[in-house]
Protein backbone atom coordinates (compact mmCIF):
# COMPACT_ATOMS: atom_id res chain seq x y z
CA UNK A 1 0.00 0.00 0.00
CA UNK A 2 2.81 2.27 0.84
CA UNK A 3 4.24 1.85 -2.61
CA UNK A 4 0.73 2.95 -4.45
CA UNK A 5 0.33 5.50 -1.92
CA UNK A 6 4.03 6.86 -2.70
CA UNK A 7 3.61 5.79 -6.93
CA UNK A 8 0.24 8.05 -6.79
CA UNK A 9 1.95 11.27 -4.91
CA UNK A 10 4.78 11.13 -7.65
CA UNK A 11 1.81 10.95 -10.51
CA UNK A 12 0.47 14.21 -9.01
CA UNK A 13 3.37 16.00 -8.56
CA UNK A 14 4.58 15.25 -11.94
CA UNK A 15 1.07 16.65 -12.70
CA UNK A 16 1.38 19.62 -11.01
CA UNK A 17 4.32 20.27 -12.49
CA UNK A 18 3.66 19.80 -16.12
CA UNK A 19 0.22 21.89 -15.46
CA UNK A 20 2.50 24.70 -13.51
CA UNK A 21 5.35 24.72 -16.89
CA UNK A 22 2.35 25.09 -19.17
CA UNK A 23 0.96 27.57 -17.14
CA UNK A 24 3.39 29.81 -16.48
CA UNK A 25 4.44 29.38 -20.38
CA UNK A 26 0.82 30.30 -21.60
CA UNK A 27 0.37 33.02 -18.78
CA UNK A 28 4.09 34.50 -19.64
CA UNK A 29 3.88 34.68 -23.53
CA UNK A 30 0.00 36.42 -23.09
CA UNK A 31 2.27 39.10 -21.30
CA UNK A 32 4.42 39.13 -24.09
CA UNK A 33 1.99 39.87 -26.60
CA UNK A 34 0.47 42.45 -24.39
CA UNK A 35 3.71 43.85 -24.67
CA UNK A 36 4.19 43.99 -27.99
CA UNK A 37 1.00 44.91 -29.00
CA UNK A 38 1.63 48.32 -27.16
CA UNK A 39 3.69 49.35 -30.10
CA UNK A 40 2.02 48.60 -33.19
CA UNK A 41 4.32 51.41 -35.40
CA UNK A 42 7.62 49.11 -34.15
CA UNK A 43 6.10 45.71 -36.19
CA UNK A 44 7.32 47.06 -39.38
CA UNK A 45 11.09 47.01 -38.04
CA UNK A 46 12.87 43.80 -38.70
CA UNK A 47 14.40 43.74 -35.06
CA UNK A 48 11.45 43.82 -33.55
CA UNK A 49 9.53 41.05 -35.73
CA UNK A 50 12.90 39.64 -34.38
CA UNK A 51 12.34 39.66 -30.74
CA UNK A 52 8.31 39.20 -31.05
CA UNK A 53 8.81 35.74 -33.14
CA UNK A 54 11.34 34.52 -30.63
CA UNK A 55 9.75 35.14 -27.29
CA UNK A 56 7.41 32.39 -26.76
CA UNK A 57 10.56 29.70 -27.53
CA UNK A 58 12.97 31.98 -25.08
CA UNK A 59 10.06 31.93 -22.62
CA UNK A 60 9.16 28.10 -22.89
CA UNK A 61 13.19 27.20 -22.26
CA UNK A 62 13.28 29.75 -19.20
CA UNK A 63 10.15 28.49 -17.82
CA UNK A 64 11.91 24.79 -18.19
CA UNK A 65 15.18 25.43 -16.92
CA UNK A 66 13.74 27.28 -14.06
CA UNK A 67 11.55 24.11 -12.93
CA UNK A 68 14.95 21.55 -13.32
CA UNK A 69 16.85 24.16 -11.29
CA UNK A 70 14.20 24.83 -8.47
CA UNK A 71 12.40 21.70 -8.04
CA UNK A 72 13.22 18.48 -7.00
CA UNK A 73 11.73 16.09 -10.09
CA UNK A 74 11.26 12.30 -10.82
CA UNK A 75 13.14 10.79 -13.27
CA UNK A 76 10.19 10.48 -15.89
CA UNK A 77 9.26 13.74 -15.17
CA UNK A 78 12.97 14.63 -15.59
CA UNK A 79 13.09 12.81 -19.04
CA UNK A 80 10.01 14.14 -20.37
CA UNK A 81 11.04 18.04 -19.48
CA UNK A 82 14.66 16.92 -21.27
CA UNK A 83 12.67 16.16 -24.56
CA UNK A 84 10.36 19.03 -24.15
CA UNK A 85 13.36 21.23 -23.38
CA UNK A 86 14.97 19.97 -26.56
CA UNK A 87 11.83 20.46 -28.84
CA UNK A 88 11.81 23.71 -27.71
CA UNK A 89 15.29 24.59 -28.70
CA UNK A 90 14.30 23.01 -32.30
CA UNK A 91 11.37 24.94 -32.40
CA UNK A 92 13.63 28.17 -31.12
CA UNK A 93 16.18 27.13 -33.88
CA UNK A 94 13.21 27.04 -36.66
CA UNK A 95 11.85 30.47 -35.66
CA UNK A 96 14.84 32.15 -35.26
CA UNK A 97 15.35 31.20 -39.09
CA UNK A 98 12.08 32.28 -40.03
CA UNK A 99 12.05 35.89 -38.64
CA UNK A 100 15.66 36.38 -39.67
CA UNK A 101 14.33 36.19 -43.70
CA UNK A 102 10.86 37.66 -42.13
CA UNK A 103 13.25 40.58 -40.64
CA UNK A 104 15.24 41.06 -43.66
CA UNK A 105 12.58 41.46 -46.38
CA UNK A 106 10.64 43.76 -43.72
CA UNK A 107 14.00 46.25 -43.54
CA UNK A 108 14.28 46.38 -47.23
CA UNK A 109 10.27 46.91 -48.14
CA UNK A 110 9.70 43.95 -49.75
CA UNK A 111 7.54 41.26 -50.35
CA UNK A 112 7.86 37.93 -48.43
CA UNK A 113 8.58 35.49 -51.23
CA UNK A 114 5.91 32.79 -49.84
CA UNK A 115 2.62 33.20 -48.36
CA UNK A 116 2.13 32.84 -44.78
CA UNK A 117 -0.49 29.53 -45.31
CA UNK A 118 2.34 27.90 -47.17
CA UNK A 119 4.91 29.06 -44.78
CA UNK A 120 3.24 28.00 -41.54
CA UNK A 121 2.56 24.58 -43.16
CA UNK A 122 6.19 24.14 -43.98
CA UNK A 123 7.08 24.96 -40.25
CA UNK A 124 4.41 22.88 -38.64
CA UNK A 125 5.52 19.61 -40.97
CA UNK A 126 9.29 20.62 -39.31
CA UNK A 127 7.89 20.73 -36.31
CA UNK A 128 6.21 17.80 -36.37
CA UNK A 129 8.92 15.47 -37.64
CA UNK A 130 11.18 16.51 -34.53
CA UNK A 131 8.16 15.31 -32.28
CA UNK A 132 8.02 12.35 -33.49
CA UNK A 133 11.63 11.97 -34.03
CA UNK A 134 11.97 12.87 -29.93
CA UNK A 135 9.25 10.82 -28.76
CA UNK A 136 10.83 8.01 -30.33
CA UNK A 137 14.60 8.40 -29.40
CA UNK A 138 14.54 10.44 -26.00
CA UNK A 139 11.60 8.75 -24.67
CA UNK A 140 11.50 5.43 -26.59
CA UNK A 141 8.10 5.51 -27.15
CA UNK A 142 6.62 3.07 -30.09
CA UNK A 143 5.15 5.87 -32.62
CA UNK A 144 3.80 3.63 -35.33
CA UNK A 145 0.63 3.94 -34.27
CA UNK A 146 0.71 7.27 -33.72
CA UNK A 147 2.01 7.50 -37.15
CA UNK A 148 -0.60 5.04 -38.45
CA UNK A 149 -3.69 7.40 -36.42
CA UNK A 150 -2.03 10.49 -37.97
CA UNK A 151 -2.25 8.84 -41.60
CA UNK A 152 -6.36 7.89 -40.62
CA UNK A 153 -6.62 11.24 -38.77
CA UNK A 154 -5.33 12.73 -42.45
CA UNK A 155 -7.50 10.77 -44.72
CA UNK A 156 -10.47 11.83 -42.44
CA UNK A 157 -9.77 15.72 -42.11
CA UNK A 158 -8.11 15.79 -46.12
CA UNK A 159 -12.05 14.00 -47.34
CA UNK A 160 -13.50 17.07 -45.04
CA UNK A 161 -11.76 19.75 -45.92
CA UNK A 162 -11.45 19.68 -49.50
CA UNK A 163 -12.11 22.94 -50.17
CA UNK A 164 -9.83 24.43 -48.17
CA UNK A 165 -7.01 22.32 -49.78
CA UNK A 166 -7.98 23.04 -52.53
CA UNK A 167 -7.56 26.96 -52.10
CA UNK A 168 -4.26 26.12 -50.52
CA UNK A 169 -3.01 24.47 -53.24
CA UNK A 170 -4.74 26.88 -55.56
CA UNK A 171 -2.34 29.46 -53.27
CA UNK A 172 1.03 27.83 -53.78
CA UNK A 173 0.16 27.64 -57.55
CA UNK A 174 -0.80 31.43 -57.73
CA UNK A 175 2.67 32.29 -55.91
CA UNK A 176 4.62 30.25 -57.43
CA UNK A 177 3.79 31.25 -60.74
CA UNK A 178 3.58 34.87 -59.49
CA UNK A 179 0.75 36.18 -61.15
CA UNK A 180 0.84 39.25 -59.47
CA UNK A 181 1.44 40.60 -56.14
CA UNK A 182 0.30 42.94 -53.63
CA UNK A 183 -0.24 46.29 -54.93
CA UNK A 184 -0.67 45.42 -58.59
CA UNK A 185 -3.83 46.42 -59.91
CA UNK A 186 -5.72 43.15 -61.90
CA UNK A 187 -8.96 41.87 -63.30
CA UNK A 188 -10.17 38.53 -62.25
CA UNK A 189 -13.23 37.71 -64.29
CA UNK A 190 -15.74 40.48 -63.86
CA UNK A 191 -14.08 42.10 -61.08
CA UNK A 192 -10.94 45.11 -61.24
CA UNK A 193 -9.32 45.96 -58.10
CA UNK A 194 -5.96 46.41 -56.22
CA UNK A 195 -4.26 43.42 -54.37
CA UNK A 196 -4.95 44.19 -51.03
CA UNK A 197 -3.27 41.07 -49.20
CA UNK A 198 -1.56 38.54 -51.33
CA UNK A 199 -4.65 36.46 -53.39
CA UNK A 200 -7.59 36.78 -50.80
CA UNK A 201 -8.49 40.63 -51.35
CA UNK A 202 -9.16 43.21 -53.82
CA UNK A 203 -10.03 47.01 -53.49
CA UNK A 204 -11.99 47.65 -56.07
CA UNK A 205 -12.46 51.45 -57.27
CA UNK A 206 -15.76 51.75 -55.03
CA UNK A 207 -13.86 51.09 -52.21
CA UNK A 208 -15.10 47.49 -51.43
CA UNK A 209 -12.96 44.25 -50.55
CA UNK A 210 -13.50 41.60 -52.65
CA UNK A 211 -12.95 38.54 -50.65
CA UNK A 212 -12.20 35.62 -53.48
CA UNK A 213 -10.98 31.92 -52.85
CA UNK A 214 -7.59 30.75 -53.56
CA UNK A 215 -9.63 28.16 -56.27
CA UNK A 216 -12.15 30.32 -57.64
CA UNK A 217 -8.88 33.30 -58.27
CA UNK A 218 -6.95 30.25 -60.30
CA UNK A 219 -10.10 29.09 -62.45
CA UNK A 220 -10.45 33.05 -63.52
CA UNK A 221 -8.45 34.83 -66.22
CA UNK A 222 -6.07 36.99 -64.84
CA UNK A 223 -5.14 40.43 -66.46
CA UNK A 224 -2.23 42.42 -64.28
CA UNK A 225 -1.96 45.93 -64.92
CA UNK A 226 1.27 46.42 -63.07
CA UNK A 227 3.49 44.16 -65.06
CA UNK A 228 6.06 43.31 -66.92
CA UNK A 229 6.48 47.22 -65.48
CA UNK A 230 3.60 49.37 -64.45
CA UNK A 231 2.59 51.84 -67.65
CA UNK A 232 -0.42 50.33 -69.55
CA UNK A 233 -2.51 51.13 -72.33
CA UNK A 234 -5.68 52.93 -72.29
CA UNK A 235 -7.95 53.81 -74.96
CA UNK A 236 -10.44 56.38 -75.62
CA UNK A 237 -13.20 56.17 -78.72
CA UNK A 238 -14.97 58.37 -79.93
CA UNK A 239 -16.93 59.46 -83.39
CA UNK A 240 -16.69 62.70 -84.92
CA UNK A 241 -18.63 64.11 -87.58
CA UNK A 242 -17.76 62.52 -91.42
CA UNK A 243 -17.03 66.22 -93.12
CA UNK A 244 -14.50 66.68 -90.31
CA UNK A 245 -10.80 65.81 -91.91
CA UNK A 246 -9.30 63.12 -90.61
CA UNK A 247 -6.04 65.20 -90.26
CA UNK A 248 -7.13 67.57 -87.71
CA UNK A 249 -9.01 64.92 -85.97
CA UNK A 250 -5.97 62.69 -84.97
CA UNK A 251 -3.70 65.63 -84.72
CA UNK A 252 -6.33 67.51 -82.02
CA UNK A 253 -6.52 63.69 -80.30
CA UNK A 254 -2.78 63.59 -79.89
CA UNK A 255 -2.43 66.98 -78.80
CA UNK A 256 -5.05 66.02 -76.16
CA UNK A 257 -2.67 63.22 -74.60
CA UNK A 258 0.50 64.57 -74.57
CA UNK A 259 -0.97 67.58 -72.33
CA UNK A 260 -2.44 65.04 -70.10
CA UNK A 261 -0.17 65.20 -67.12
CA UNK A 262 -0.95 61.70 -65.74
CA UNK A 263 -0.13 60.38 -69.75
CA UNK A 264 3.33 58.81 -70.06
CA UNK A 265 5.98 59.98 -72.70
CA UNK A 266 7.22 56.81 -73.36
CA UNK A 267 5.75 54.97 -75.35
CA UNK A 268 4.07 58.15 -77.49
CA UNK A 269 0.33 58.39 -77.77
CA UNK A 270 -1.27 56.68 -81.15
CA UNK A 271 -4.00 57.79 -82.61
CA UNK A 272 -6.02 56.61 -85.35
CA UNK A 273 -9.56 55.88 -87.92
CA UNK A 274 -11.06 52.65 -86.85
CA UNK A 275 -14.14 53.04 -88.87
CA UNK A 276 -16.34 54.78 -90.79
CA UNK A 277 -20.11 55.28 -91.85
CA UNK A 278 -23.19 57.78 -92.56
CA UNK A 279 -23.45 58.72 -89.31
CA UNK A 280 -19.86 59.63 -88.82
CA UNK A 281 -16.41 58.23 -88.36
CA UNK A 282 -14.63 56.46 -85.64
CA UNK A 283 -11.24 57.45 -84.24
CA UNK A 284 -9.14 55.34 -81.28
CA UNK A 285 -6.65 57.37 -78.91
CA UNK A 286 -4.13 54.72 -77.45
CA UNK A 287 -2.27 55.90 -74.83
CA UNK A 288 0.49 55.11 -71.77
CA UNK A 289 -0.31 55.43 -67.98
CA UNK A 290 1.74 54.14 -64.80
CA UNK A 291 -1.36 54.68 -62.66
CA UNK A 292 -4.08 52.34 -63.73
CA UNK A 293 -6.17 53.27 -60.51
CA UNK A 294 -6.87 56.35 -61.78
CA UNK A 295 -7.95 55.11 -65.31
CA UNK A 296 -11.40 56.92 -64.94
CA UNK A 297 -9.68 60.36 -63.92
CA UNK A 298 -7.27 59.69 -67.15
CA UNK A 299 -9.75 59.04 -69.50
CA UNK A 300 -12.37 62.06 -68.09
CA UNK A 301 -9.10 64.59 -68.51
CA UNK A 302 -8.05 63.70 -71.87
CA UNK A 303 -11.35 63.26 -73.20
CA UNK A 304 -12.06 66.98 -71.80
CA UNK A 305 -9.23 68.18 -73.46
CA UNK A 306 -9.97 66.35 -77.48
CA UNK A 307 -13.66 68.17 -76.70
CA UNK A 308 -12.09 71.50 -76.18
CA UNK A 309 -9.36 71.08 -79.19
CA UNK A 310 -11.95 69.29 -81.41
CA UNK A 311 -14.56 72.46 -80.89
CA UNK A 312 -12.20 75.10 -81.24
CA UNK A 313 -11.36 73.40 -84.81
CA UNK A 314 -15.10 73.50 -85.73
CA UNK A 315 -15.23 69.68 -85.34
CA UNK A 316 -18.51 68.18 -83.91
CA UNK A 317 -18.68 64.33 -82.10
CA UNK A 318 -20.86 62.59 -83.53
CA UNK A 319 -24.40 61.64 -82.12
CA UNK A 320 -27.29 58.72 -82.96
CA UNK A 321 -29.42 60.02 -85.62
CA UNK A 322 -32.65 59.71 -82.90
CA UNK A 323 -30.64 62.63 -81.18
CA UNK A 324 -30.03 64.47 -84.53
CA UNK A 325 -33.92 64.82 -85.25
CA UNK A 326 -34.95 65.57 -81.65
CA UNK A 327 -32.20 68.69 -82.18
CA UNK A 328 -33.73 69.58 -85.60
CA UNK A 329 -37.32 69.11 -84.05
CA UNK A 330 -36.61 71.40 -81.39
CA UNK A 331 -34.52 73.61 -83.50
CA UNK A 332 -37.80 73.62 -85.78
CA UNK A 333 -39.92 74.33 -83.00
CA UNK A 334 -37.93 77.83 -81.82
CA UNK A 335 -37.87 79.22 -85.24
CA UNK A 336 -42.04 79.44 -85.36
CA UNK A 337 -43.57 80.12 -89.00
CA UNK A 338 -41.69 81.09 -91.90
CA UNK A 339 -39.70 84.55 -91.67
CA UNK A 340 -39.59 87.29 -94.94
CA UNK A 341 -37.11 86.54 -97.69
CA UNK A 342 -33.66 88.45 -96.51
CA UNK A 343 -34.72 88.49 -92.43
CA UNK A 344 -32.58 85.65 -91.72
CA UNK A 345 -29.66 86.79 -93.18
CA UNK A 346 -30.18 90.14 -91.30
CA UNK A 347 -30.50 88.98 -88.03
CA UNK A 348 -27.36 86.14 -88.70
CA UNK A 349 -25.44 89.72 -89.72
CA UNK A 350 -26.57 91.45 -86.64
CA UNK A 351 -24.95 88.04 -84.15
CA UNK A 352 -21.90 89.09 -85.88
CA UNK A 353 -21.85 92.72 -85.07
CA UNK A 354 -22.52 91.44 -81.46
CA UNK A 355 -19.64 89.10 -81.60
CA UNK A 356 -17.23 92.17 -83.09
CA UNK A 357 -18.25 94.42 -80.49
CA UNK A 358 -17.79 92.10 -78.16
CA UNK A 359 -14.69 91.28 -78.87
CA UNK A 360 -13.86 94.99 -79.87
CA UNK A 361 -14.69 96.05 -76.24
CA UNK A 362 -12.51 93.21 -74.54
CA UNK A 363 -9.58 94.52 -77.13
CA UNK A 364 -10.25 97.46 -76.15
CA UNK A 365 -9.96 96.91 -72.33
CA UNK A 366 -6.73 95.16 -72.58
CA UNK A 367 -2.87 96.40 -72.65
CA UNK A 368 -2.65 95.09 -76.28
CA UNK A 369 -0.85 97.97 -77.98
CA UNK A 370 -0.56 100.21 -75.18
CA UNK A 371 2.33 102.45 -73.76
CA UNK A 372 2.97 100.94 -70.39
CA UNK A 373 4.43 103.78 -68.95
CA UNK A 374 5.65 107.77 -69.29
CA UNK A 375 3.61 110.65 -70.51
CA UNK A 376 1.32 107.88 -72.33
CA UNK A 377 0.36 105.71 -70.13
CA UNK A 378 -1.98 103.80 -71.01
CA UNK A 379 -2.95 105.57 -74.15
CA UNK A 380 -3.20 103.36 -77.48
CA UNK A 381 -0.02 103.28 -79.75
CA UNK A 382 -2.70 103.33 -82.59
CA UNK A 383 -6.44 104.60 -83.18
CA UNK A 384 -9.22 103.11 -81.93
CA UNK A 385 -11.17 102.54 -85.02
CA UNK A 386 -8.11 100.48 -86.20
CA UNK A 387 -8.25 98.32 -83.04
CA UNK A 388 -12.50 97.82 -83.66
CA UNK A 389 -11.02 96.57 -87.40
CA UNK A 390 -8.48 93.71 -86.43
CA UNK A 391 -11.57 92.81 -83.37
CA UNK A 392 -13.68 92.13 -86.52
CA UNK A 393 -10.99 89.83 -87.71
CA UNK A 394 -10.08 87.50 -84.92
CA UNK A 395 -12.15 85.56 -82.96
CA UNK A 396 -12.28 84.47 -79.36
CA UNK A 397 -11.72 80.73 -78.43
CA UNK A 398 -12.33 78.38 -75.00
CA UNK A 399 -9.88 76.33 -73.65
CA UNK A 400 -9.96 74.27 -70.75
CA UNK A 401 -7.54 73.52 -68.11
CA UNK A 402 -4.57 72.33 -68.43
CA UNK A 403 -3.66 72.46 -72.05
CA UNK A 404 -1.08 73.72 -73.35
CA UNK A 405 -1.16 77.51 -75.00
CA UNK A 406 2.59 77.90 -76.07
CA UNK A 407 5.65 75.91 -75.37
CA UNK A 408 9.02 77.91 -74.19
CA UNK A 409 11.73 77.74 -77.35
CA UNK A 410 8.87 77.78 -80.18
CA UNK A 411 8.93 80.22 -82.71
CA UNK A 412 5.28 81.80 -82.50
CA UNK A 413 3.47 83.83 -84.91
CA UNK A 414 0.73 84.78 -82.48
CA UNK A 415 -0.58 86.19 -79.20
CA UNK A 416 -2.75 85.83 -76.74
CA UNK A 417 -5.45 88.75 -75.06
CA UNK A 418 -7.33 87.10 -71.93
CA UNK A 419 -10.80 87.55 -71.99
CA UNK A 420 -12.00 85.37 -69.04
CA UNK A 421 -9.91 82.61 -67.27
CA UNK A 422 -6.08 82.70 -66.35
CA UNK A 423 -2.90 81.62 -67.94
CA UNK A 424 -0.06 80.22 -65.85
CA UNK A 425 3.29 80.84 -67.43
CA UNK A 426 6.32 78.78 -66.54
CA UNK A 427 9.95 79.78 -67.48
CA UNK A 428 12.88 77.42 -67.28
CA UNK A 429 16.42 78.74 -66.85
CA UNK A 430 19.64 78.12 -65.59
CA UNK A 431 21.97 79.19 -62.80
CA UNK A 432 25.42 77.91 -61.48
CA UNK A 433 24.47 74.65 -63.35
CA UNK A 434 21.12 74.49 -61.48
CA UNK A 435 17.50 74.18 -63.46
CA UNK A 436 14.76 76.74 -61.78
CA UNK A 437 11.29 77.65 -63.02
CA UNK A 438 9.81 81.32 -62.49
CA UNK A 439 5.94 81.41 -62.32
CA UNK A 440 3.71 84.13 -63.30
CA UNK A 441 0.12 84.68 -64.26
CA UNK A 442 -1.60 86.51 -67.03
CA UNK A 443 -5.35 87.59 -65.68
CA UNK A 444 -8.14 89.19 -67.77
CA UNK A 445 -6.79 92.27 -69.56
CA UNK A 446 -3.21 90.71 -70.13
CA UNK A 447 -1.27 89.52 -73.07
CA UNK A 448 0.64 86.25 -73.18
CA UNK A 449 3.38 85.60 -76.03
CA UNK A 450 3.14 89.45 -77.43
CA UNK A 451 7.29 89.86 -77.35
CA UNK A 452 7.74 86.63 -79.64
CA UNK A 453 5.08 88.53 -82.09
CA UNK A 454 7.03 92.18 -82.04
CA UNK A 455 10.18 91.05 -82.38
CA UNK A 456 10.41 87.41 -83.52
CA UNK A 457 12.37 86.10 -80.68
CA UNK A 458 11.51 82.58 -79.50
CA UNK A 459 8.83 82.26 -77.07
CA UNK A 460 10.65 82.77 -73.21
CA UNK A 461 7.67 80.70 -71.56
CA UNK A 462 5.58 77.96 -71.71
CA UNK A 463 1.78 79.09 -71.61
CA UNK A 464 -0.62 76.05 -69.55
CA UNK A 465 -4.36 76.99 -68.73
CA UNK A 466 -5.16 77.52 -65.10
CA UNK A 467 -8.78 77.65 -65.69
CA UNK A 468 -11.20 77.60 -68.11
CA UNK A 469 -10.21 80.66 -70.61
CA UNK A 470 -11.52 82.48 -73.28
CA UNK A 471 -8.69 84.04 -75.42
CA UNK A 472 -8.49 85.93 -78.58
CA UNK A 473 -5.47 85.45 -80.73
CA UNK A 474 -4.11 87.74 -82.61
CA UNK A 475 -2.31 86.25 -85.85
CA UNK A 476 0.71 87.65 -87.53
CA UNK A 477 -1.19 88.47 -90.80
CA UNK A 478 -3.73 90.39 -89.19
CA UNK A 479 -1.01 92.15 -87.03
CA UNK A 480 0.66 92.92 -90.13
CA UNK A 481 -1.98 94.09 -91.82
CA UNK A 482 -3.00 96.73 -88.49
CA UNK A 483 0.97 97.60 -88.95
CA UNK A 484 0.75 98.63 -92.89
CA UNK A 485 -1.63 100.66 -91.81
CA UNK A 486 -0.04 102.27 -89.01
CA UNK A 487 3.42 102.20 -89.76
CA UNK A 488 4.29 104.67 -87.25
CA UNK A 489 3.17 102.25 -84.32
CA UNK A 490 6.09 100.29 -85.23
CA UNK A 491 8.58 102.90 -83.89
CA UNK A 492 6.88 102.67 -80.40
CA UNK A 493 6.70 98.94 -80.53
CA UNK A 494 10.04 99.14 -81.08
CA UNK A 495 11.22 101.16 -77.79
CA UNK A 496 8.51 98.67 -75.87
CA UNK A 497 10.35 95.60 -76.91
CA UNK A 498 13.67 96.80 -76.49
CA UNK A 499 13.58 98.75 -72.93
CA UNK A 500 11.49 95.15 -71.40
CA UNK A 501 14.28 93.04 -73.49
CA UNK A 502 17.36 95.73 -71.91
CA UNK A 503 16.02 95.55 -68.70
CA UNK A 504 15.40 91.33 -68.65
CA UNK A 505 19.10 91.15 -70.38
CA UNK A 506 21.07 89.23 -67.48
CA UNK A 507 17.45 86.81 -66.66
CA UNK A 508 16.96 86.45 -70.66
CA UNK A 509 20.46 84.77 -70.89
CA UNK A 510 19.92 82.14 -68.43
CA UNK A 511 17.17 81.06 -70.68
CA UNK A 512 18.80 78.07 -72.90
CA UNK A 513 15.91 78.33 -75.78
CA UNK A 514 17.76 81.83 -75.61
CA UNK A 515 20.83 82.58 -77.92
CA UNK A 516 22.91 85.56 -77.26
CA UNK A 517 22.45 86.72 -80.62
CA UNK A 518 18.63 86.93 -79.58
CA UNK A 519 18.93 88.31 -76.80
CA UNK A 520 21.12 91.39 -78.04
CA UNK A 521 18.88 91.81 -81.16
CA UNK A 522 16.02 92.15 -78.73
CA UNK A 523 17.53 94.69 -76.40
CA UNK A 524 18.77 96.81 -79.34
CA UNK A 525 16.10 99.35 -80.46
CA UNK A 526 17.39 99.69 -84.58
CA UNK A 527 17.41 95.31 -84.93
CA UNK A 528 13.43 95.18 -83.88
CA UNK A 529 12.81 98.37 -85.93
CA UNK A 530 14.60 97.00 -88.88
CA UNK A 531 12.31 93.53 -87.97
CA UNK A 532 8.86 95.00 -88.14
CA UNK A 533 9.85 97.34 -91.58
CA UNK A 534 11.11 93.69 -92.73
CA UNK A 535 7.94 92.39 -91.24
CA UNK A 536 5.51 94.61 -92.53
CA UNK A 537 6.88 94.64 -96.21
CA UNK A 538 5.86 91.07 -96.21
CA UNK A 539 10.21 90.23 -96.35
CA UNK A 540 10.74 87.35 -93.47
CA UNK A 541 11.18 84.00 -94.74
Amino acid sequence: MTNIASVSQTVYQDLAVAFGVLAAIVILSALARAAFSRFPGAGKKGRWILASRLAFPLIALAVLLAVRAVLSLSQAMESYLNAAFFFFVIFLLVRLFDAAILAWYVDRRKAYPLPKVLRGLIIGLILLVALFSILKNMLQMDISSLLAGSAILTAVIGLALQGVLSNILSGMSLHFTRAFKQGDWISLGTHEGVVSDWTTRLLDRQSNVLILPNNVVAGEKIVNYSEPDRRTALFLNLKVSPVAPAAGILEALTEAAVECPFVAAEPKPLAYLTSFDETGVSYALKFFVEEYGLKPVIITDVGRLAWYKLRRRGFEVAVSWPDRLGDMKEAIQAAGPPRPAGEGEIETLTAREREARRTAEILLASSFLRYPDGEKAGQSMVPESELRALAGRIRRSTFTKGEVLARQGDRGASCFVVARGRIRGEIVYEENGKRFVKEFETVPGGLFGEMTLFSGMPRTATGIIAEESELLEIEARDFRSLLVRNPEAAEAIADLVSARNAQNKEFLLKIKELSARDVEEGSDRRTVLAYLKRFIHGLLG
